[in-house]
């Protein structure tokens, strides 16, 4: 059964799967999908073209998919999709995609998204993603599984915020972060591997160690960053671990990749 609270201004057009509860003063627009024992708790606002995954919580004054702040948007039928039992904290914003970013803002399940932080036009968040209160992200920021921000940090559009990493709190990050690694600072720098997270989630000591002998060759001061990359290509070309951080790198991407300290691109 779906509980709604007479308060609750829900339109019509607006679907539910069993279980769902929606708190006083929610409002719910006619496109949104609602999954399974979803409960916004009250003064929700949810609209466009929305869909919340089951077990998923929302708390109060949080708003998801009101028209994007991009300029260049023009009403095209763009989406939000989060994930399942993923807890929204109060006076979250995410909003939906544009033309120029593939039309959808997803943030995947098992997140953790924390007071006043925001989710940008086409950002697409991975799953079990910590965002500490009044962490943003710009538009069209890509976070990675179980990547961590810490309270305050911002990220520029369009950087790539690696699987597993870390970004201090209070950290401005304009260049990308290595999946594995742990940026601060403003601007950020790498001043490091996460390696409290990699334990946390039982990553191997033969495994940490691998990367702690990557991460020494790739970010030394001898050669170039590619000879660095070939060397450390050959070297653990059986470590899928490290050859992720080796092909993060070489993707293509508009920002160039956070550096350690004595190494910041000028």
């Amino acid at each position: 059964m779906t509980d709604i609270h007479p308060t609750a201004i829900v339109d019509p057009g607006a679907e539910f799967e069993e279980g769902v509860t929606i708190g006083a003063y929610c409002c719910v627009g006619p496109h949104v999908r609602l999954g399974a024992n979803v409960s916004l708790r009250s003064h929700v606002v949810i609209e466009g073209r929305t869909e919340i995954g089951a077990g998923s919580e929302i708390f109060p004054f949080a708003v998801i998919g009101q028209r994007p702040q991009d300029l260049k948007y023009s009403g095209e039928p763009s989406r939000v999709e989060i994930g399942d039992n993923t807890v929204i904290r109060e006076h979250v914003t995410i909003h939906p995609g544009t033309a120029g970013g593939g039309l959808v803002t997803r943030v995947g399940s098992d997140s953790l998204i924390m007071v006043g932080a925001h989710v940008a036009h086409d950002c697409q968040v991975g799953r079990s993603v910590i965002m500490a209160n009044n962490a943003t992200l710009g538009g069209h920021v890509t976070v990675g599984d179980y990547a961590i921000l810490g309270g305050l940090a911002g990220i520029h559009q369009f950087v790539r915020v690696g699987h597993h990493s870390m970004v201090g709190g209070l950290s401005g990050v304009e260049n990308d972060v290595i999946p594995y690694g742990s940026v601060m600072g403003n601007r950020a720098y790498l001043s490091g591997l996460n390696t409290v997270g990699l334990k946390r989630r039982g990553f191997s000591r033969e495994g940490i160690h691998s990367l702690r002998a990557a991460y020494r060759l790739l970010f030394a001061e001898e050669g170039t960053l590619a000879e660095r990359l070939a060397d450390v290509s050959d070297m653990f070309k059986d470590d899928a671990a490290v050859m992720e951080i080796v092909n993060f790198i070489q993707a293509d991407s508009s920002r160039a990749v956070c550096q350690p300290q004595t190494k910041r691109a000028a």
